[in-house]
């Protein structure tokens, strides 16, 4: 959705116009679901729900985002599986929900605060199983018990982008604009994706995809959010490769829908862009490359696919919904996850 540049302007200032009737005519198509995600800013979808040390993540999912999808995708007591859960947004959102959760969490820090979020949720008389486990990913099907096998109705992630596309700024005297809270843990650290590079890390997110197959019960959902960013004046469209990571790693694709970063008012977009944000799409422009401020994630959609009896079955029931795009490949065709798979 390309937005004009307010970069200089206030924090609510709106981009183009785009008129609130459009968006409701996109959600209502099978191709294509807009979900208004960012209704109310970020800060006010956390309150009372995470602890102040969740603060610092670079990468911390929308709360609303996790929400419609455990709604539209999940039923009540039905677990959901977060393989890199981060603060656990996928988790605290679930169990308040009412679905049960487990994630799983490399740095050991904010393993201890996504467990301060769910007691959180506990204290305020939300019980529901949850649980995290601390380990890589990659290694998921060593990390979890096999109690959770063939369980999961949810898989809820997105991968790590890394410092390009999140931080905070402050401004000190004599010393000009600082970032900080960009980063994940160590950069030393190779076994943290966000810092393997960029191939290493496709290749390492489907192997975790594969591994979420264990856990996934037949026609289970994978929902993953993502966006493109630049590197070296470089598009990488992520979107598009990790749907071909989906693929490869035995998964059906099923919906890529757009889960909104800005307001949608009756005739516009209203941004929510940090100050960071606003600020690198000025010089980036001053440079002579024209970016555009974020205005939304991508959302793939996987589905698992269903045992050959019950995709028999389903088949010949008169009832059957037809697939939610045109493209859904049936037989979880087998690609390989290259990096510059455009």
């Amino acid at each position: 959705m390309p937005q004009h540049d307010h970069t200089r302007g206030s924090a609510d200032e709106p981009t183009q116009p785009i008129p609130h009737a459009l968006i409701s005519a996109l959600d209502a198509t099978n191709d294509v679901s807009v979900w208004t995600t960012a209704q109310s800013s970020p800060a006010t979808q956390r309150k009372g729900k995470y602890t102040p040390e969740s603060t610092p993540h670079p990468a911390k999912m929308l709360p609303d985002v996790v929400r419609h999808a455990v709604e539209h995708y999940t039923a009540p007591d039905e677990l959901v599986l977060d393989p890199m859960c981060g603060i656990g947004t996928t988790l605290v959102e679930a169990v308040r929900l009412g679905r049960r959760a487990v994630g799983v969490e490399y740095e050991p820090h904010w393993v201890d605060v996504a467990r301060a979020n769910l007691d959180l949720a506990r204290e305020h008389g939300i019980d529901h199983d949850a649980k995290v486990f601390h380990g890589d990913a990659r290694q998921l099907l060593t990390l979890l018990p096999q109690q959770y096998v063939g369980q999961a109705a949810l898989v809820v992630t997105s991968p790590p982008y890394g410092p390009s596309t999140h931080g905070r700024v402050a401004v000190a005297p004599g010393e000009g604009i600082q970032k900080y809270w960009h980063r994940y843990g160590n950069t030393l650290d190779r076994g943290n994706l966000s810092n393997i590079g960029h191939h290493r890390l496709l290749a390492g997110f489907t192997r975790i995809l594969a591994a979420t197959r264990t856990f996934l019960r037949p026609g289970g959902h994978v929902v993953i959010t993502i966006r493109p960013w630049r590197e070296h004046s470089e598009l990488i469209d992520l979107p598009a490769q990790i749907l071909a990571c989906g693929r490869a790693a035995g998964l059906i694709p099923a919906e890529r829908n757009v889960a909104l970063l800005a307001r949608a008012a009756e005739t516009d977009l209203v941004p929510r862009g940090s100050f960071f944000q606003r600020d690198f799409i000025r010089k980036q422009r001053d440079a002579g490359l024209p970016l555009h401020l974020i205005a939304h994630e991508d959302v793939v959609v996987f589905r698992m696919p269903m045992p050959p009896t019950a995709s028999a079955k389903w088949a010949r029931s008169p009832a059957r919904l037809a697939p939610s795009t045109p493209h859904a490949d049936p037989e979880g065709e087998q690609r390989t996850c290259d990096g510059r798979i455009a």
